[in-house]
């Protein structure tokens, strides 16, 4: 079930290739109509206060997409030394999907779980046999908390419960898969106990609502929009993590253990707290690609400026939590730099 990287860096691989193939007008519409001109995107281009980066977020409809875009404005709102300066948030498989495209030179920052980043480093979880070595921290986005949804009518009480059931468990490369993978696993279903479907939240949301898939998992802000909406007009249940199946990941991992309160959502009833997981969303840049001063600038812009952000997750995104989630991980050196200067390192 795992997809290891090698998986990824043929998906990149096979992605760069079709870019190059439909031309820089296709470029522009996959991402939003923001792209110049310029083969790659993700790179400076003409001058040195023009600069062209991509930043890859998530599915649609999970938390990376809206509050990446939304981050990618405030930076492009607040860089100072650059006179045309441009930041595109784009969908992408998440967490795995966006260090190995920095890997690949086709992404300049990313959003992702901290974990499998600490993975790529040594090459260990989804990224066997290759070792990542060209990205840096920096800074701290949200808490991740997996939330596991169900239709309350379909009979689903427990993680056990979802054996013969159809179940998203989140986009190839993504955290939410790796960590779904994981929780399912502990519970003693293993791959073909199930049928998985390797897409977002957002999607697999539509398919709850009409009755096609069984369960979804997600590794989502607390509250989480997508969830919000499902909620509204599909009543649904939160799966709790067993005991024992919670020491099982808590020793085979590095997610901690997170109770999400009963009153977390208006529409979703809950009996009590849910047992999940949780780990941390960060940004990690291209030391290819971004130079200490512009890495410098692109954090500062950033934590600086935070406040404007208006998603949910956005108030996490400040200075006091800068630093969760970089134990074990490079400092972008700019980064590093804006932090030594507001006295966030030790």
């Amino acid at each position: 079930m795992k997809k290891k990287f090698y998986t990824m860096f043929a998906s990149v691989m096979t992605f760069g290739m079709l870019l190059s193939a439909c031309g820089e007008a296709d470029d522009a519409e996959e991402n939003g109509g923001t792209a110049d001109e310029g083969e790659d995107t993700g790179e400076e281009v003409a001058t040195d206060d023009e600069v062209r980066l991509q930043m890859g977020t998530g599915s649609t409809g999970g938390t990376y997409y809206p509050l990446g875009g939304e981050m990618a404005n405030v930076i492009n709102d607040n860089i100072e030394d650059y006179e045309d300066f441009d930041i595109s948030a784009v969908s992408s498989g998440a967490s795995v999907d966006n260090l190995s495209q920095i890997f690949q030179g086709e992404m300049d920052l990313g959003m992702t779980v901290h974990l499998p980043a600490v993975d790529s480093l040594t090459g260990a979880g989804d990224f066997e046999g290759v070792e990542v070595d060209n990205f840096g921290f920096m800074g701290h986005i949200y808490p991740e908390v997996m939330q596991i949804a169900a239709p309350a009518d379909a009979g689903i009480e427990t993680i056990s419960d979802l054996e013969g059931k159809s179940v998203a468990i989140g986009p190839p490369g993504s955290g939410t898969q790796a960590a779904a993978t994981l929780i399912l696993e502990a519970h003693g279903l293993e791959e073909g106990d199930y049928t998985a479907l390797e897409e977002g939240f957002g999607d697999a949301a539509g398919r709850i609502q009409d009755g096609s898939l069984d369960a979804s998992f997600g590794l989502l802000g607390l509250p989480a929009g997508s969830l919000d909406e499902l909620s509204v007009n599909t009543d649904i249940v939160l799966l709790s993590i067993e005991d024992d199946a919670m020491d099982y990941i808590l020793e085979n991992s590095g997610y901690a253990q997170f109770d999400i309160p009963a009153d977390s959502y208006d529409q979703v009833e809950l009996d009590g707290p849910v047992n999940a997981i949780t780990a941390y969303a960060i940004l990690v840049g291209s030391t290819d690609t971004i130079d200490e001063d512009l890495g410098y600038e692109i954090t500062k812009a950033l934590f600086e400026n935070s406040e404007s952000i208006t998603h949910d997750q956005g108030q996490h995104l400040t200075k006091e939590n800068a630093m969760n989630g970089s134990d074990g991980l490079p400092m972008h050196p700019g980064a590093e730099r804006y932090f030594e200067e507001e006295g966030l390192l030790d």
